[in-house]
């Protein structure tokens, strides 16, 4: 009997999300701004730059590095993993925010300037 007891995480609009794509094979990191039956569309970046990009943001130097919002069609979609943190490995976002002290999410949509946080 199911239990109210504890949170089951879900992968919902919001979710930090790792992709993995066929033809061509790759994987992707960032938000997730939609999934339905015709794909995922994303904010953020080819998971071979996301370390860059913590580094980048972590430095807080001139960005070379920015996410981008992107579409990938259902068939190119094999997996769809919530980046979440665990007993050993801590995912792409928990690291952001501790690194540079900045919330992930707003990073990914470019509305994280102290400006605008207040």
């Amino acid at each position: 009997m199911p239990s109210d007891d504890f949170d089951i995480p879900t992968i919902d609009v919001g979710s930090l999300v790792v992709v993995h794509c066929a033809n061509p094979r790759e994987k992707h990191w960032g938000l997730l701004i939609r999934m339905d039956g015709l794909g995922v569309v994303l904010r953020g970046l080819d998971l071979e730059s996301v370390e860059d990009w913590l580094a980048q943001e972590r430095g807080g130097g001139e960005p070379l590095i920015a996410p981008s919002t992107f579409f990938l069609p259902t068939h190119r979609v094999i997996r769809l993993d919530l980046d979440d943190s665990g007993p050993v490995v801590v995912g792409y976002g928990d690291r952001f925010n501790k690194e540079c002290d900045r919330d992930v999410r707003r990073a990914l949509i470019g509305d994280d300037s102290p400006e605008k946080a207040n």
